[in-house]
């Protein structure tokens, strides 16, 4: 690791990834906004879905201010954080043949729907499973995953495929195996993991892209506002009425 506090080489870590997505994946963000757009536009629902802290960007889009009314998450009881105890349990229901099917047959997912997949590695069975049955079920699917490891680790699906393998949409995180930016000979693992800051930043930057291309065409898109803002309790209350028929985490 070269000079720098380990604060200031994160950070020059973090940003370069946020740079190279930014460049390398913008037309892949585009055709993701866009996507969510259409669903939006056409009457679909929109859903989003990761495992352990994949998670965590899923869950970012989900009720929040400034965001889509209309994305829920899709939840899979045991592995949506580490509540669960003991906290390896998560990754081990990731892994798990047949838990996506039985989460999708339960769930409201249907037909001209679109569900976004967030996995880091995308080399579990849930994963890939989750994305393999909703397109089945005529579900658009945009994959948030990181691509290399794809090619540097072997799939726990017994198909041997990864997410990327399955979506109409993949966007390649650029994080590399093992999920940590900086070492230390001091330290003896590698530390510091990036995916949380850059997999929500293309989230964020997929919404935005849906909610301006709604503006676009003439429809005002089903945004949220903070409930700490005047009014905004209100705003959402009329955003919600609207819409209640897509909304899933009201009920």
């Amino acid at each position: 690791m070269s000079d720098g506090t380990p604060a200031d080489l994160f950070f020059d870590a973090a940003i370069g990834l946020l740079q190279r997505v930014r460049e390398e994946e913008a037309e892949a963000i585009t055709a993701a906004g866009t996507l969510l757009a259409d669903t939006v536009a056409t009457g679909g629902r929109l859903f989003a879905f990761g495992a352990g802290h994949s998670s965590l960007a899923a869950q970012d889009v989900v009720y929040r201010a400034g965001g889509l009314a209309l994305m829920n998450l899709l939840a899979v009881p045991g592995v949506v954080g580490v509540d669960v105890t003991p906290a390896t349990l998560g990754s081990a229901l990731e892994r798990v043949d047949g838990l996506a099917s039985a989460v999708l047959d339960t769930s409201p997912v249907r037909a001209g729907d679109a569900l976004v997949i967030i996995s880091l590695s995308g080399r579990n069975a849930l994963p890939v499973e989750m994305a393999v049955n909703a397109r089945a079920l005529g579900v658009r699917v945009i994959g948030v995953t990181s691509v290399a490891y794809a090619s540097e680790t072997k799939s726990r699906h017994s198909s041997g495929t990864f997410l990327k393998d399955h979506c109409d949409i993949v966007l390649d995180s650029k994080i590399a195996v093992g999920d940590a930016e900086l070492t230390l000979d001091t330290i003896p693992a590698p530390f510091a993991p990036a995916s949380t800051v850059v997999t929500t930043a293309m989230m964020q930057a997929v919404v935005a892209t849906a909610a301006a291309t709604l503006a676009d065409r003439g429809i005002e898109p089903p945004l949220l506002r903070s409930g700490n803002v005047d009014g905004g309790h209100e705003w959402n209350g009329r955003v919600m009425r609207e819409y209640g028929d897509r909304i899933f985490y009201r009920h």
